[in-house]
């Protein structure tokens, strides 16, 4: 299973993207709800997150980086906090981040994905 497989499968499943052509496909924009959501999931699976860069009206409104906080990207004390800043900014806000889905998740979701179409 690759990253973007699994965040599609198991972070991003139910909510929508906003992204519609504005950027690359790839890139995922969520509302402030989902987004939230979405930060659950990262601590929930420990997805490390690099940079959350929140737009409005269609241009950057900042962006907040792990180092920054002097914290891992899989901390989630510096991306709540982020949101939890941005959020208190401005209202209406779009974010967009950047993932990394550690090589051992990958593996034991794909070993699961495996067993199951064995059985």
């Amino acid at each position: 299973m690759e990253q973007a497989e699994f965040l599609e499968k198991h972070v991003f499943a139910g909510l929508e993207n906003l992204n519609d052509g504005f950027d690359e496909s790839g890139n995922h924009y969520f509302s402030q709800e989902h987004f939230e959501k979405v930060l659950e999931q990262a601590e929930y699976f420990g997805i490390g997150i690099y940079k959350i860069t929140p737009f409005y009206n269609g241009e950057a409104y900042g962006v907040a980086e792990h180092e920054s906080f002097k914290k891992k990207a899989t901390d989630p004390k510096w991306y709540n906090k982020a949101f939890l800043t941005f959020t208190h900014r401005q209202e209406g806000l779009l974010y967009a981040a950047t993932y990394k889905v550690s090589g051992k998740l990958l593996a034991r979701y794909s070993a699961d994905k495996n067993e199951e179409e064995e059985v």
